[in-house]
């Protein structure tokens, strides 16, 4: 009797960890993870081969089987990059054998349908990795799942002899393929590991907002995500040949600009270019920014003009941005250089681009520079966003406006908050001291974010109220020592902006 007892008490001991999916089968195979603060981690899962070799700027191949046990126990390799931000904190060595997902699991079972929480990351989409776990959203039943893409020339490069290859005759976008394949492996597999593949909401920040937003516009993501979060992201400038004013290159600048940094590689065609290294292509790239491209297959056409004919994935959406993002890209700035940079970027606008940013000295002027930065590369963008699918669209909307300038962020005495400055505050990676105020935004913010991927509504008892968008009311959720609505910051702004894009869009 004794030993029977002791038995059941050794059994106890171990239930908590096999209560967890530590080994489960996918389309590939059997794979295994690690358990990771009380949840099952399945650190590097190959959603495609490695695009090595002839793989290199091509579509990815979805991964074919393995034999055995696949142990995901490590960080897959980090894309190929030249301004790493994690240099000297991160082992995971760069690799161009990239494509990888990580899943972190709060199942006991694989009925348990569990809501999915897709993170795809920042960085200009020339930097990042897809390392690290978010164990604040999987303790609240939230399957959290990471995935990394190509990054820089090797994920966003066009070329000719590229487009000719292609059976679509096109080039470029691999980043955003990477993630549409990661997209459609996780639609097909996270059932393996007790989510639900309808209860699927993406999201990112910076160039992974703006992912997210271009991922919402594709065709070829339709039914692969119930909700989306863009934090400082969107897609909803004109297409333009690499102007200030313009979030993606027209193909024909972007071809060009591909046989541009072959000269630059030193390579007479592409099979020369696919035999250099990686960190050689990246070195090579030097200041030159890969970005996604309008190819007619992935992205379709000019994102205004497609939220504005109703020809989307009509999801739910979460979307914002904060008030000084400017101040993270752009750090001094002369009166009477503002001035020429007005007169030489906008031309016969220039008068009401002035009129939209005044300044009337140095300090003002640096100001102003970067309030054009934010409205440019986010601002407008997400008040676009939020107009068209209210107009043309039946998916909830919510936009925010983070405004707290904090510790927390990476730039300190800054005029509000700058880029990446909402990110402590959702995810709980604080590293400084917090006023009681930013504490209680703390709390809040999560619950948010949680409750929209549970739901598609941020809303629960005890958190005030955040009602679904509209323009020109009072239904941005402004974020400063607290949340109240109001209507949508910086209206002279975006009004200038919706004026100037739509005489591009001629």
């Amino acid at each position: 009797m004794k030993k029977f007892i002791m038995s059941l008490f050794a059994l106890a001991l171990v239930a908590p960890a096999n209560a967890q999916i530590l080994r489960t089968t996918v389309e590939q195979g059997e794979i295994e993870g690690e358990l990771h603060e009380g949840f099952a981690l399945y650190k590097a899962i190959p959603y495609a081969e490695a695009p090595v070799g002839n793989l290199r700027w091509k579509a990815p191949v979805p991964k074919s089987p393995w034999q055995g046990v696949y142990k995901a126990e490590n960080w897959g390799g980090r894309p190929f990059q030249k301004d790493d931000p994690n240099q000297g904190g991160n082992a995971i060595p760069l690799s161009e054998d990239c494509l990888y997902l990580s899943v972190e699991t709060p199942a006991k079972s694989k009925d348990d349908k569990l809501p999915v929480f897709v993170m795809i990351h920042g960085g200009a989409f020339a930097t990042g990795s897809y390392s690290g776990t978010q164990e604040s959203f999987v303790k609240e039943g939230i399957i959290y799942v990471s995935i990394e893409y190509r990054l820089g020339a090797l994920g966003f490069m066009a070329h000719p002899e590229l487009s000719k290859e292609s059976d679509k005759g096109i080039s470029g976008n691999y980043g955003i393929y990477d993630q549409i394949c990661a997209l459609n492996w996780i639609h097909n597999n996270i059932a393996a590991f007790g989510g639900d593949p309808d209860k699927v909401t993406i999201c990112g920040e910076s160039a992974g907002g703006i992912s997210v937003s271009i991922l919402c516009a594709s065709p070829l993501c339709k039914g692969l995500f119930r909700a989306a979060i863009s934090e400082s992201g969107g897609n909803f400038c004109p297409v333009g040949d690499g102007a200030m004013s313009a979030n993606m290159k027209s193909y024909k600048a972007a071809e060009a600009q591909g046989q541009k940094f072959q000269q630059t590689l030193k390579t007479k065609n592409i099979k020369q270019m696919r035999k250099a290294s990686g960190s050689a292509i990246i070195e090579a790239t030097g200041g030159e920014q890969f970005w996604p491209v309008v190819d007619g297959y992935a992205i379709v056409d000019d994102q205004y003009k497609l939220y504005k004919e109703g020809n989307y994935n009509d999801v739910d959406v979460l979307i914002g941005y904060n008030s000084d993002e400017g101040s993270l890209f752009v750090y001094q700035m002369a009166l009477e250089a503002y001035k020429g940079m007005i007169n030489a970027q906008y031309g016969s606008w220039a008068e009401k681009a002035m009129q939209a940013y005044p300044a009337t000295n140095d300090k003002e002027a640096l100001y102003a520079v970067q309030d054009i930065f934010r409205d440019n590369a986010f601002g407008y963008s997400t008040w676009a966003w939020a107009n068209l699918q209210t107009q043309t669209g039946k998916g909830k909307v919510y936009m925010y406006y983070f405004d707290q300038a904090s510790q927390n962020s990476i730039l300190k005495n800054t005029r509000g908050a700058t880029h990446v400055a909402e990110m402590p505050f959702i995810y709980g990676w604080a590293w400084g001291p917090m006023t009681e105020a930013e504490k209680h935004m703390a709390q809040i913010m999560p619950q948010y974010w949680i409750n929209f991927v549970k739901t598609g509504d941020p809303n629960a008892d005890g958190l005030p109220y955040w009602t679904q968008y509209k323009q020109g009311e009072a239904t941005v959720m402004y974020m400063h020592d607290g949340f109240h609505l109001t209507p949508a910051p910086n209206q002279k702004q975006m009004d200038f902006w919706e004026d100037y894009f739509k005489g591009m869009r001629k």
